[in-house]
């Protein structure tokens, strides 16, 4: 009995049993879904999710078997990739002229289209008003200025859509989504654990030991202490600025705050560069011209013990990254991108690469060869809550 469902909920993502799979059958077998589709669903809740991060897709799977509104087996990767081009929105109109009037009948009209466009089309369309694209008149896909319409993406152009595929309640909670502010805030505090221990006098309450003292002495209270903890991580971290990367400008941003507001570092330095890190290393993120320091001069005054988190999409088109003129926005100094990377690379043995477009094959499309020759050089993790955890864990080891 709904064995078809059972795949789809591990296609999605949970992580099921055999033997969970038959507790769900007894279950039903004694009724304890009293015939009623909703107390099935809190069934399922209590057997199959472990944590927080799989009530967004045991959500998903339920659209998808019951409801045939699919998630990721709408291909949205594809489609994704169709939109990364981030072509321009066209003329922006005052959202208040397109108000959306369309009744429930035509609602589910613009459904069935989709659905049908989905099916036909095998290419990217930007600028169009018939293929799901961006920055055009169709009514599916993103940035664009048609009311009523599907949007695929985290931001309506004119936000005019009446559905956004893929929302659920629960997706703030999965692992393998892009981070927040808080889920910044959070994952970085796991950098406590990795605070190198200067040789200093035990001064510090250590709570831990205090209370397996106590409890072996029988209650008879025993204070343990510890060395106590320094903040001697020193921290370099550079963003792509600009470009492909406007989309994410709010994520780098809260990624920003996050890091300053922490009290986990020595030291932090924040630069900025578009593309690729070339000869200059910019102040801001406009990477205004003059306002850099030389990365030659980086290299003489900030020490290999930093810390290098590089936060950007390693997209770029290949005579921009192996040209030795391919820097079109500032000075290369006689070295390609790439090579500019591979002296980045030996001088900080400890740096990671945060991509908030992470591709897990990079070799797909012309524009992704620079991401798979940058993650040659460096580790790169994709800027989502797993991503950012295992990128610090790889940061603060002591091997390479």
């Amino acid at each position: 009995m709904f064995t078809s469902f059972f795949y789809t909920m591990r296609s999605n993502g949970l992580n099921i049993s055999t033997t969970e799979w038959l507790t769900l059958m007894d279950a039903l077998d004694k009724d304890l879904a009293h015939s009623n589709f909703t107390d099935f669903y809190y069934l399922c809740r209590t057997i199959f999710v472990k944590n927080e991060g799989d009530y967004d897709k045991l959500d998903a799977s339920f659209l998808e078997y019951f409801k045939n509104i699919k998630d990721k087996k709408l291909n949205l990767d594809q489609i994704n990739e169709w939109l990364h081009t981030d072509s321009e929105m066209g003329e922006m109109t005052d959202p208040d002229r397109y108000v959306d009037t369309r009744s429930e009948r035509e609602a589910a009209e613009v459904h069935r289209m989709f659905r049908e466009r989905l099916a036909e089309q095998n290419s990217e369309h930007n600028g169009g008003k018939y293929w799901i694209g961006s920055g055009g008149g169709s009514e599916f896909g993103r940035n664009g200025r048609v009311a009523g319409g599907i949007k695929i993406g985290d931001q309506a152009g004119m936000k005019t859509a009446f559905a956004v595929m893929g929302e659920r309640r629960y997706k703030d909670f999965r692992r393998d989504t892009k981070l927040t502010m808080r889920q910044f805030q959070v994952a970085l505090r796991e950098l406590r654990q990795y605070s190198r221990k200067l040789d200093l006098p035990k001064t510090e309450l250590d709570i831990d030991g205090t209370i397996d003292s106590t409890c072996n002495q029988g209650g008879y209270l025993k204070l343990e202490f510890q060395q106590p903890r320094k903040n001697t991580v020193k921290l370099m971290l550079l963003f792509d600025s600009g470009g492909s990367m406007y989309p994410y400008s709010e994520l780098c941003n809260q990624l920003f705050q996050a890091v300053h507001k922490a009290n986990h570092f020595k030291d932090v330095k924040t630069f900025y560069f578009h593309n690729c890190i070339y000869a200059k290393l910019y102040k801001n993120p406009e990477c205004n011209s003059g306002d850099w320091i030389d990365t030659s001069w980086a290299f003489k005054n900030y020490d290999k013990d930093y810390k290098v988190i590089i936060v950007g999409d390693a997209g770029m088109a290949p005579e921009e990254f192996y040209d030795k003129n391919g820097n079109y926005s500032g000075p290369n100094n006689g070295l390609s991108g790439y090579e500019w990377m591979q002296i980045f690379a030996k001088k900080y043995p400890h740096t990671i690469w945060l991509n908030p477009s992470f591709h897990s094959q990079a070799d797909s499309m012309y524009w992704m060869e620079s991401e798979g020759k940058i993650r040659e050089l460096v580790d790169m993790y994709p800027l989502t809550v797993d991503g950012l955890k295992h990128g610090i864990k790889k940061l603060m080891s002591d091997k390479k």
